[in-house]
């Protein structure tokens, strides 16, 4: 009993170093809670009306494409925080420490935009072929998935090999399932920002071997 409560207070001891390492991560973290915590103050009419002015959407992007963009990263569809706190720590947190923060937002944001802009293209081609219902362009598109997706792919550069090629063919399968099954504008999103955090491989270019033991024993226990 003893054991686990010094090993508790060692991970413990070791969080605030942690986030300290990957100040980006922990802001945007931040900032989803506090939006995450604005949703659940409103009904559920006003909600969607308010995440649909911040949606990228084919209507939103025509008018203010880069309003859209910034905002769609700032809340969550779904109104469930803790999850991401995981996520975020896993993975987001992780690339941060390792390609800096400069580099990491540059993930970020490819894998955020160009992803979309890959979806809703997708989505707008099918809506002039009478795939889809002239509606969609109203459709719901908020939340932070792309650009977590991104960040997965880049990771798969920080995996030694050959545990990299394992990592790559479970993160692929994955994401290509969907693609198989029936895919949606968000299964092409999120399979098209694996393949964009895999295509920044220019930005890991001397950082493949770069480890902190401290981050390392602070990575398995965090």
């Amino acid at each position: 009993m003893n054991r686990l409560v010094d090993l508790g207070r060692g991970v413990l001891r070791r969080v605030p170093g942690y986030v300290r390492r990957a100040p980006g991560t922990y802001v945007w973290l931040a900032i989803l809670f506090v939006t995450t915590v604005a949703l659940h103050h409103m009904s559920p009419e006003f909600e969607r009306e308010f995440l649909l002015q911040r949606s990228t959407n084919i209507r939103e992007l025509s008018q203010d494409p880069v309003r859209v963009l910034i905002t769609s990263a700032l809340w969550i569809d779904g109104g469930h925080w803790l999850p991401y706190v995981v996520l975020y720590s896993v993975f987001h947190a992780q690339a941060e420490r390792w390609l800096g923060t400069v580099r990491w937002l540059a993930v970020c944001v490819a894998s955020h935009v160009l992803a979309t802009l890959v979806s809703e293209g997708v989505l707008l081609k099918a809506i002039h072929d009478g795939i889809a219902p002239r509606s969609a362009v109203n459709t719901l598109d908020v939340g932070v998935s792309y650009a977590l997706v991104g960040v997965v792919g880049v990771l798969c550069y920080r995996v030694p090999r050959p545990w990299r090629y394992g990592y790559l063919g479970v993160v692929g399968v994955l994401y290509a399932l969907p693609l198989v099954e029936g895919p949606t504008f968000t299964d092409i999103g999120h399979f098209s920002s694996l393949l964009i955090g895999l295509a920044c491989y220019p930005l890991v270019r001397g950082r493949e071997n770069v480890r902190n033991p401290k981050e390392t024993v602070a990575g398995s226990t965090g």
